[in-house]
């Protein structure tokens, strides 16, 4: 454990982010008890120091100290009266403290955040060139150079990709399917087996088998909500919401459908989710359709059929790993075989935009592992590659049972991403997107990677935080966003006049289908905010 002792907490947050990218697996305390490491922060006000855009400044001086009778100490001066401007001193200094105490250099330096590249963007819009915003990245953030290139090749693709959007007309839409073959150790998503709802599963039902197939779902009720009570509340959702007087006028750009896993429904069940998707919302200028076909072993020919028949133009089959005996260990209840085998058909189906996703660091893999799985995606030849280092999340079966898997997990490095970049620029693939999320050892990034034209414009819509998006289904989060509106409330996110509210749906299946009218209501309340 470390102990921090500080006499101003102003900056807390960016010195623990600091130190937990430095030592993932301990814990940042505020009793020295127990403790290996103490940093101690000194904040010093001076009126006598100069700063270069400010009157008053002062100094923060952090001492090193460890049980072995290490100790070291480093003084920086920084300006009190702007934190935006004291913040990068601060975690600079420290990060050399740390960097000189471990021995490790991270490839992101200072950086800390989700969205790396929007320096670059902020950087591109105001004209300055890509020289000065590499060394923006290299000498304020130390990052290391590849880091400030991928940034600002990633910021000007996205530059490209939304030069025509209508941020304020314009809307994505998002469907959850929050079942899955099985759960995955690492998933901490709104997923449940499908195993466990399909009892209530009826089938095909024509006009004439209505009436019995209503009385089927009376008697199998008392065994539990079913897969088709799930979809009978969404296509319910669905229909309110696509009635929004607000949403009357803006043209619906986008539609994912993610999860969990939709093709774990069949193919009767996608095909009435789609139609009630396609009946509700004006289809007239959706530029992109996406379904998430996560799970090899839930894709068969039947299923794709219904989705290009459907109008879906990108589907996402994700390997994760190429290794049976991770996917095994991991909880994914299907063979590299599977994989190979799900991605021909739907090749054969006509799909021409076809995404896999990969995860870097899981438990019990190394480069090896990373480069083996690597090579047999391109054999393959996705028309876009997604990347995930691998996170702990809290809600994970990992997290949950860390001390089984400890030994493990050697976590994503940056060795691994580069390989990664390798064999995506040999399969012609550029980066379009780039975040980061917590709980990633090594605090690396997860990437996307696409030909020219397959990019998926959602996964960027998604973290740029600009346009509207409409969710439905369980676990579904809604984002809205008020423009030229300064109200700095704690319970919203605000930057620069824009404020963000989210209304969040129920994760668990059953609550959702019990409470949909409430879900509903959470909608129009919001709706009539914006009306106002």
């Amino acid at each position: 454990m470390i102990y921090l002792e500080q006499n101003i907490d102003l900056y807390n947050n960016d010195i623990r982010v600091m130190l937990q990218a430095f030592f993932d697996n301990e814990k940042v305390v505020l009793t020295k008890e127990g403790t290996r490491i103490t940093l101690q922060v000194l904040f010093t006000y001076d009126t006598d120091v100069e700063v270069p855009v400010m009157q008053r400044g002062g100094y923060v001086t952090f001492t090193l100290k460890d049980v072995n009778g290490y100790e070291a100490s480093k003084t920086c001066v920084i300006d009190f009266m702007n934190k935006s401007l004291a913040k990068n001193p601060i975690k600079g200094s420290l990060y050399e403290m740390l960097s000189a105490y471990t021995g490790k250099e991270l490839p992101w330096g200072s950086l800390t955040g989700v969205r790396p590249t929007k320096i670059a963007t902020e950087c591109l819009e105001k004209g300055r060139s890509e020289d000065e915003i590499r060394k923006l990245y290299t000498s304020v953030y130390l990052t290391t150079e590849q880091k400030a290139d991928i940034c600002i090749e990633v910021a000007k693709k996205e530059q490209k990709l939304f030069a025509g959007f209508d941020y304020e007309n314009e809307y994505c839409i998002y469907v959850g399917i929050p079942f899955c073959p099985t759960r995955c150790l690492y998933c901490s998503f709104t997923s449940y087996p499908i195993a466990a709802y399909e009892h209530g599963d009826i089938g095909a039902v024509d006009d004439q088998g209505a009436e019995k197939a209503n009385q089927k779902k009376e008697k199998v009720r008392q065994q539990g909500y079913s897969v088709d009570d799930y979809i009978d509340a969404l296509c319910h959702e669905i229909e309110a919401v696509a009635g929004s007087k607000v949403y009357s006028n803006k043209r619906p750009v986008a539609i994912y459908i993610g999860g969990g896993t939709p093709s774990a429904l069949n193919a009767g069940q996608l095909r009435t989710v789609i139609e009630k998707l396609k009946s509700a919302f004006d289809m007239r200028y959706i530029r992109e359709f996406c379904v998430e076909c996560g799970r090899p072993d839930s894709i068969t020919e039947e299923k794709l059929s219904v989705l290009k028949e459907l109008g879906v133009e990108r589907i996402s089959i994700n390997p994760q790993t190429m290794s049976d005996e991770t996917l095994k260990l991991i909880g994914r209840a299907h063979t590299v075989a599977q994989t190979k085998e799900a991605f021909k058909v739907a090749r054969n189906a006509g799909f021409s935009n076809i995404n896999m996703d990969m995860i870097v660091g899981l438990p019990g893999e190394d480069i090896e592992d990373v480069r083996h799985t690597l090579s047999e995606i391109e054999k393959l030849a996705p028309d876009s590659l997604t990347v995930h280092s691998l996170a702990i999340k809290r809600a994970a079966n990992l997290n949950i049972e860390m001390e089984k898997y400890h030994s493990l997990i050697k976590g994503s490095t940056n060795e691994m991403l580069m390989a990664v970049d390798e064999c995506a620029r040999r399969l012609n693939l550029e980066p379009y997107y780039l975040y980061r999320q917590k709980n990633i050892p090594g605090k690396l990034e997860n990437i996307g990677y696409a030909k020219a034209g397959k990019e998926c414009f959602y996964n960027v819509l998604i973290m740029e935080e600009k346009m509207d998006i409409l969710a439905m289904g369980a676990g579904a989060s809604s984002k809205f966003i008020f423009r030229n509106s300064p109200d700095t409330s704690a319970k919203f996110k605000t930057t620069d006049n824009v404020r963000i509210e989210r209304v969040e749906n129920v994760k668990n299946v059953d609550q959702y289908i019990e409470r949909i009218d409430e879900m509903i209501e959470r909608k129009e309340r919001m709706f009539a905010l914006i009306s106002e």
